[in-house]
């Protein structure tokens, strides 16, 4: 498809819920006024030792010359994670129960122009998956699918939310953006929260990744969180895929997301996860490959620990999920430090948690494959208390 043909990536399709786009706005217009390089050393120590951290300190805090700090922010973040959480983690597993996409991302392994091998567990297989995955102790459960409104409908969705209620405490999707009566849908089958990914809240270098499909609609996906919460769901999840465009100014819109919305919906349970870019299945003829454009900065194991702390002070109740993208040590640390939630036990296949051959090809290639049993006793070890469920109903 040539450029000329591509969608206006900033106007809505037919059928898509448009809502007040007050924080879409405010958010973009902060973004867009960042400049992290005007930042100082003494910008920094005035931040950290502010009792709480403002915008302006957040901002402050993902600057390059808060990098050259980093230990003081570790011990910043570790305050305020282990004032608000103690040395609780979290766990979980995410469930891959399709990977058909319709979207053209350039990035994305499950791209529906990659040649990849393409799976939908049915109901039965489902309920076989999450047996397998709740006889291994996890009582919270995140289900995902690729992009296709036409392989993985609303409805499918729904039944596979059923379906994890009656094995899991808590059940996450994460999924294409829907409409609010869609997300209320989906609550009433059990769902308790939505986590959506902006990928990079910068809108040019988002027309640039995202060439066709649905997803390809930048303001509908930004507001994604919005509805959700307009449709009963508890929690929400935001981040950007750090290393798609300027992670420090994709930082900074992730965090200003979650704070806006929180404030607008004071009860809302807001979460943060922390990806960086990982090798995906790329077999396509196609030119589909990308690069970062050549003023980026490499978004290395520092620069991804720097935004984790800025998130964790500028946010302290904020839950933080650190992926399986990153290596076993990063992992084992970062929680000590400012994550709150692990994921164990995972595969980014389709079909492969109670078989021993996928039925579908994964994702992206992961970095910590250990078991949950394996995670388990390394966060004991490290004097962590891992948590498989905090929430009682009655």
């Amino acid at each position: 498809m040539n450029g000329k043909a591509r969608i206006d990536h900033m106007k809505y399709l037919e059928g898509m819920e448009i809502i007040s786009h007050e924080i879409y706005d405010a958010v973009l217009k902060e973004m867009n006024g960042y400049r992290p390089e005007h930042y100082g050393d003494s910008d920094v120590m005035r931040a950290l030792e502010h009792e709480s951290c403002s915008v302006d300190d957040f901002k402050v805090l993902l600057s390059p010359a808060a990098g050259k700090y980093l230990e003081q922010l570790a011990k910043r973040a570790k305050l305020e994670k282990d004032k608000h959480f103690g040395n609780s983690v979290n766990m979980f597993t995410p469930l891959y129960i399709s990977n058909y996409c319709e979207n053209y991302c350039i990035y994305c392994g499950f791209n529906c122009h990659n040649r990849i091998h393409r799976a939908k567990l049915n109901g039965a297989e489902i309920e076989r998956e999450m047996q397998a995955i709740a006889a291994t102790g996890l009582e919270e459960i995140l289900i995902l699918t690729g992009e296709s409104r036409s392989m993985s409908d609303v409805n499918y969705i729904g039944e596979a939310c059923k379906i994890g209620r009656k094995y899991f405490k808590n059940v996450g999707v994460e999924i294409y953006p829907i409409n609010s009566d869609e997300y209320a849908f989906l609550h009433s089958c059990g769902a308790d929260y939505v986590t959506v990914f902006q990928e990079t809240y910068d809108s040019d270098e988002y027309e640039k990744l995202h060439l066709s499909g649905h997803k390809r609609i930048f303001p509908y996906r930004f507001n994604a969180q919005e509805r959700a919460l307009i449709g009963g769901m508890r929690g929400v999840g935001f981040a950007a895929l750090l290393g798609l465009g300027d992670f420090r100014r994709d930082a900074l819109a992730t965090g200003l997301h979650a704070y806006m919305l929180q404030r607008k919906y004071p009860w809302a349970e807001i979460s943060f996860s922390c990806p960086r870019l990982r090798p995906i299945i790329s077999n396509s003829d196609d030119d589909m490959s990308f690069s970062l454009s050549s003023d980026s900065e490499t978004v290395g194991e520092r620069q991804l620990l720097q935004a984790m702390c800025a998130y964790r002070i500028f946010m302290p109740f904020a839950a933080m999920t650190l992926s399986t993208r990153e290596r076993t040590g990063f992992r084992d640390h970062a929680v000590a430090i400012a994550a709150t939630r692990i994921s164990a036990g995972v595969d980014t296949g389709i079909g492969s948690h109670s078989d021993d051959t996928a039925t579908g090809d994964n994702q992206f290639e992961i970095a910590d494959g250990r078991t949950v049993d394996e995670i388990y006793s390394a966060l004991c070890s490290h004097g962590m208390q891992p948590v498989m469920n905090d929430y009682v109903y009655v």
